[in-house]
Parts: C-alpha cells; sequence; structure tokens
C-alpha cells in the first residue's frame, strides 16, 4: 500500500543548466576538471579508531579530495560539484557465540554489511541494499577472511559493518546515465572499505578522476606476511607500464603498483592503531 500523504521527490537529481557563455571552449563542448596528482602520488588519509564505545573495534577513515575538484568549491561561477572525499565508518561486533538456531560450524563466521547513507552519493540511496553494495559486501569478505584465524573462534560470529558516509563520485557530471565506465568508483569504495574494516578489526583486538580510465586495480595486501588476499582487477591491463626503465608491463605493473599503494596506507592504518593501543594502555 502506497503512503498517499508523502510526497517524494524524483530517485534521481536534476542537472543544472549549461550555457555557453560559461565554458572555456567556444563550441560549447563540455570542459572538466584537469588532473593534478600524478599516479604515483598517494592522497593524504585520516584515520581514527575507537570512535564507537558500545562496538568491538571502530575506526573512521576518510580520503583527502582531489585537488582540481576542491578548488571549483571556492569558484562560483564553476558548474563542476563541490569535491567529494571518501568517508567511511566501520563497526566490529565480535567474537561473539552464534545463537542457538544457528548450524555448528568449527570456524568463525564472518558476515560483511556494507551500506551506503541515503546522502552518501549524488543520486539518493534506498534503505534496501542494492547489487553493488551486496557486491562490496562479497569482495570485503573475501579480503577479510585471509586476515582472520578462524580456528582461533569456533562457534562464534563477527559481523563487520561499514557505512559510507560520503562516496566519491563514480561519473563526472557531464557523463551519460549508461556511461561505460560508470563503476569504476566503486574499486575506490572497495579500497576504503578493506582499509577501515582492518583498523577496526585491530581496535577489536583480533589477531582515481581520470579522464579516460584503461584498467584499474585493488588488492587487499598483509605486508608481515607478504600476501595478497583480495585482487580485483579491472579493464585492459596489456599496456599498463610502470616508471621509466622498469621492464615490469600489464598486470604484473598494475598489481606492484596497487601493492605499493597499499604499503603506504599500511603506514597510516599501522600508526592508527599504535595510538588507539597507547590510549589504552593509559586508561588500564
Amino acid at each position: 500500500m502506497n503512503d498517499r500523504r508523502r510526497v517524494n521527490g524524483p530517485p534521481g537529481g536534476t542537472r543544472p543548466p549549461v550555457y555557453a557563455s560559461l565554458l572555456q571552449s567556444g563550441t560549447g563542448a563540455d570542459t572538466r576538471a584537469q588532473r593534478q596528482r600524478q599516479p604515483s602520488d598517494l592522497r593524504k588519509i585520516f584515520l581514527k579508531t575507537g570512535l564507537i564505545p558500545s562496538a568491538s573495534g571502530s575506526s573512521y577513515l576518510e580520503f583527502e579530495p582531489s585537488a582540481s575538484l576542491a578548488a571549483a568549491r571556492s569558484n562560483p561561477k564553476s558548474l563542476i560539484p563541490p569535491s567529494s572525499a571518501l568517508k567511511l565508518a566501520c563497526t566490529v561486533h565480535g567474537p561473539k557465540p552464534l545463537p542457538r538456531s544457528a548450524p555448528f560450524s568449527p570456524n568463525l563466521v564472518l558476515t560483511t554489511h556494507v551500506k551506503y547513507a541515503p546522502f552518501a552519493a549524488r543520486r539518493r540511496k534506498g534503505h534496501v541494499r542494492d547489487s553493488s553494495e551486496r557486491d562490496l559486501g562479497v569482495h570485503l569478505e573475501t579480503a577479510l577472511r585471509g586476515a582472520i584465524i578462524a580456528e582461533r573462534w569456533p562457534k562464534s560470529g563477527l559481523d563487520i559493518t561499514v557505512t559510507i558516509l560520503e562516496a566519491e563520485d563514480d561519473r563526472w557530471w557531464g557523463d551519460v546515465p549508461d556511461s561505460h565506465d560508470a563503476s569504476w568508483g566503486m574499486m575506490n569504495v572497495l579500497a576504503g572499505c578493506i582499509s577501515a574494516a582492518s583498523a577496526a578489526i585491530a581496535d577489536a583486538h583480533i589477531d582515481s578522476e581520470h579522464r579516460s580510465i584503461v584498467s584499474a586495480c585493488v588488492v587487499a595486501y598483509m605486508p608481515a606476511r607478504d600476501e595478497i588476499t583480495e585482487l580485483w582487477l579491472k579493464g585492459d591491463s596489456s599496456k599498463v607500464s610502470t616508471a621509466d626503465g622498469d621492464q615490469r608491463s600489464g598486470h604484473e605493473a598494475l598489481i606492484d603498483g596497487a601493492v605499493d599503494a597499499a604499503r603506504g596506507a599500511h603506514t597510516v592504518l599501522a600508526e592508527a592503531v599504535r595510538e588507539s593501543l597507547q590510549k589504552t594502555l593509559g586508561q588500564s
């Protein structure tokens, strides 16, 4: 039964009018922000753990927005929307006993739940998870399963919930809705989910804006064991190459670049966990 007393707005947003006098090109073609960050440069990361006392572990992760879109925020004549950073909140509950109705499990039962906040993206999300959110949850579970020793907690469950407070828009504002690169932003979201969930698990004391993206890679990397627990490749990586003078190319260069970025993010994660541990030891 429909709610006749409530007038719901349109499911998608509306586009602002574009006037030729405001465009840089005289032909009236769409102009987009130029990339200022080099492909090998890492964005700044803010990570904080222990923000939710009721959870076994929690973390908040925020990526620095791109400099090109950040400049558009201060320009009142710009038609480019304000920059959007990636902001995630992760909570971990457990390990806790499974309910009596659950079947026996000799290993830890890992459950991941990834959900966009209704206001996280330019297109408003519903309260029921869609296919993209379920896909992110599956990838997150695969990445974290290799980092947890499930045999230590038989007949127990671990619930990991990631709430996306602000998602990087995976399309430029002038792209068509059925663009072939409409889901590239999900890979950035997955990388943030893995980092935030890893920090939240440690807190619980449990052992790109490219014009034309050719290929992308997301890895879940464990530096202590030099092991990749999750690998997601997308696009054509046959033409990918690293710095000049390096003989690596293709999948090898793409994966090595993702691993290097994961090592850079690991330093921020380790520092945040160290601060949380020192705070815990100081209170005890």
